[in-house]
């Protein structure tokens, strides 16, 4: 289960398909269908589930700006069901040695995560907003790397800065309490816009905030101060192909453990609820 099934389940994201079904990290062994997977092989399908493979974007190896993208959950049915549809030229082949409920996290939340990652360059401090499915998992990359990691998350979230701690953060505490250092780089997966300039005050100079969400509240106006001393604000939209053959490459030898909470498909709506409260610790994962 990932935020953005919430954004899209709340009407935040305009346009997708109706009737719908969510979800768009799944796991699954195929049954039928295509000449790339045999049946009863495991395939991973993300979020990113067609694109036209023409437009400028797609050619030059930015699939994930498609103007005529379909997206699996939003504007392709998705996972939270017993059976699935996907495009095979889209799905991933799995590392055998995650079981279905932990590889499934890493299928949106990782896949984001590295790519936001990847965003921040060779930032050796690294602040993450939001410590939640995303957040939990580029923690242990930066972590891998030699990255000093920084958690910040809503004040009285004991359980996500105490689940940081375990894996390896340097800090944790509040979005609104002093860090002990300047960051180089600042990954804000919380959807809440008045994060972007409390990032940009916490950058060194030259340093870059990154906005990993799909959806995110108003940004509220800032003075120009805290951009200065070439300190940028850039976003991250969807996923390309390619970063999921980084990503599952680079876990044959960075160790990364997803924590879950697991639900049966009946909880789905149970779970979205505490989702939306920030009571889930790492990721909610519905196990049909």
């Amino acid at each position: 289960m990932c935020r953005t099934d919430l954004h899209v389940h709340d009407g935040e994201l305009p346009e997708p398909k109706l009737p719908l079904v969510l979800g768009h990290q799944i796991v699954g062994r195929v049954v039928e269908g295509g000449s790339r997977f045999a049946p009863g092989e495991r395939v991973g399908v993300p979020w990113l589930g067609w694109t036209c493979g023409e437009c400028e974007y797609c050619v030059s190896g930015r699939e994930n700006l498609c103007p005529r993208a379909r997206f699996t959950g939003y504007t392709l049915d998705g996972g939270y069901a017993e059976e699935a549809v996907a495009d095979e030229r889209y799905c991933f082949v799995l590392p055998e040695r995650i079981d279905d409920a932990h590889v499934a996290p890493l299928l949106c939340a990782g896949l984001i995560g590295y790519r936001a990652l990847r965003f921040a360059g060779d930032a050796r401090r690294l602040g993450l907003y939001g410590f939640g499915a995303s957040a939990h998992i580029v923690a242990q990359i930066a972590v891998a790397e030699g990255r000093s990691v920084f958690a910040l998350t809503r004040r009285g979230d004991d359980e996500a800065q105490n689940l940081a701690r375990e894996l390896g953060a340097e800090w944790a505490g509040a979005t609104d309490d002093p860090l002990p250092d300047e960051l180089d780089a600042a990954i804000i997966f919380a959807p809440a816009g008045e994060l972007v300039p409390a990032a940009l005050a916490a950058l060194a100079p030259g340093g870059c905030v990154v906005c990993a969400g799909i959806h995110m509240s108003d940004i509220p106006s800032f003075p120009y101060e805290l951009l200065w001393r070439e300190r940028s604000v850039v976003s991250v939209a969807n996923l390309t192909r390619r970063d999921g053959e980084e990503l599952f490459r680079l876990l044959e030898r960075v160790q990364v453990e997803t924590t879950i909470e697991t639900y049966p498909l009946a909880a789905a709506e149970d779970a979205l609820t505490r989702l939306r409260s920030g009571r889930v610790r790492g990721a909610a994962v519905l196990i049909p």
